[in-house]
């Protein structure tokens, strides 16, 4: 068996010509002049890739308990996303950035035909305020709340165990994101 390689295509000896991609589906004139305007237009619309969040301040401090993973996936994406830098003293910070609370909740959406679960609504909410270094109050208490729907199946209890702990995750990521967009999109006056 011999194998001939060519510029565009190959062929194996005895067998019939194998096209390569560009003889599959050649690019003209025009297909080059669409993707040129498709390219144009994406970038004319004004989408463009997430970058640093522009925080209007330069120091932060976090009150939360010490064990919430959602604080530390916070102090993180605010030390690495923005110019923002997270401090340990709440004297010395411009703003004080508290979480007042964090909830997880499972709720039944449906049962199946012989009465079991078949399907949850994973629910997280986390609620925060936002003061200056005098305690006055820049953003309420303001509550971000996401929600997930899964279908359950007794038979595979761990691995919907696993999901469901997937989806928290996700959704303590996608408040974390939020509470950025908020933050970013405020119009605060720092009270000296």
């Amino acid at each position: 068996m011999k194998v001939y390689f060519g510029l565009s295509s190959f062929r194996v000896s005895g067998l019939p010509l194998i096209p390569s991609l560009n003889e599959m589906y050649p690019l003209g004139p025009s297909s080059l002049i669409l993707l040129t305007a498709a390219a144009l237009l994406l970038s004319g619309c004004g989408f463009h890739l997430r970058g640093e969040a522009k925080l209007p301040f330069d120091t932060m401090y976090v009150q939360a308990a010490p064990t919430s993973l959602f604080a530390t996936k916070l102090r993180r994406a605010v030390s690495a996303g923005s110019q923002t830098k997270v401090i340990d003293d709440p004297k010395a910070a411009e703003v004080t950035l508290q979480l007042v609370s964090e909830q997880q909740q499972k709720v039944i959406l449906s049962f199946n035909s012989i009465g079991t679960v078949s399907e949850f609504r994973l629910i997280y909410a986390t609620s925060y305020r936002l003061t200056d270094r005098k305690g006055i109050e820049l953003i309420p208490t303001t509550t971000i709340t996401l929600q997930r729907d899964f279908s359950f199946t007794d038979t595979a209890v761990v691995s919907k165990e696993a999901e469901e702990a997937l989806y928290y995750r996700d959704m303590q990521n996608d408040a974390v994101q939020q509470l950025l967009r908020r933050l970013q999109a405020t119009k605060i006056e720092i009270h000296s």
